[in-house]
């Protein structure tokens, strides 16, 4: 790849990566063409294999821009989280809202839910989407931690990994549906384990409660 050195080939190389990005969420990885991206963005054919050394390139690094971009927004949604004891249906309704969408309903949100699930099986297959798929699950995984951790819950990473995997299961699933509701689906069976996969911090229960943990 060709770095960017100058405002205008940065910009250049954004414009690439936000039409990348556009036509992935549209068509999946089937939709990422060196024609279709510059086509998208505006530019001449050439701009794509100037900024980016192959499509295999292009692809890792459209779906680096999406996961961030996704990120970003998460690390919004837990800076409006307020630090307090929360039960169950509420921590779960938090977790929810990063691994799934506040509203999975909608058809823009729909669609970056398969997306972010298609670039998930798709780093199975192609070994230069595992590296950033890892790099983007490890802040995945901080900020759920953070979101537990503000609603005094426990953290522990291995249980950390088993919610994620509940909810995967819950939403591949439901996705599969003739009448997908992913996040009613994945709120179900979250329900039945977060206070086991991450229990209520001791200072955050009564003491009939802790007496009970205890026992």
């Amino acid at each position: 790849m060709i770095t960017a050195t100058t405002p205008k080939g940065e910009r250049r190389r954004q414009a690439l990566l936000t039409a990348a990005a556009e036509l992935l969420l549209e068509g999946g990885f089937e939709a990422v063409r060196h024609r279709s991206v510059a086509t998208r963005a505006d530019l001449p054919l050439a701009s794509t294999t100037y900024y980016f050394q192959s499509l295999d390139d292009l692809i890792a690094r459209t779906v680096e821009f999406s996961g961030n971009a996704e990120l970003d927004a998460m690390r919004r949604r837990v800076g409006e989280v307020s630090h307090r004891r929360r039960g169950a249906e509420a921590t779960v309704d938090l977790v929810l809202d990063l691994l799934v969408g506040a509203d999975s309903a909608d058809e823009v949100a729909h669609r970056q839910l398969i997306a972010r699930y298609e670039r998930s099986i798709a780093s199975a297959r192609h070994p230069e989407l595992r590296e950033v798929q890892l790099r983007l699950r490890v802040e995945l995984d901080e900020l759920l931690a953070d979101v537990l951790r503000r609603s005094d819950r426990v953290v522990r990473q291995e249980q950390l990994r088993r919610l994620v995997a509940v909810v995967d299961g819950a939403v591949v699933a439901a996705l599969g549906e003739l009448d997908p509701e992913p996040r009613g689906t994945a709120r179900g069976a979250l329900l039945e384990v977060i206070d086991i996969v991450a229990p209520p911090t001791a200072r955050s229960l009564g003491p009939e409660a802790v007496a009970r943990v205890a026992t």
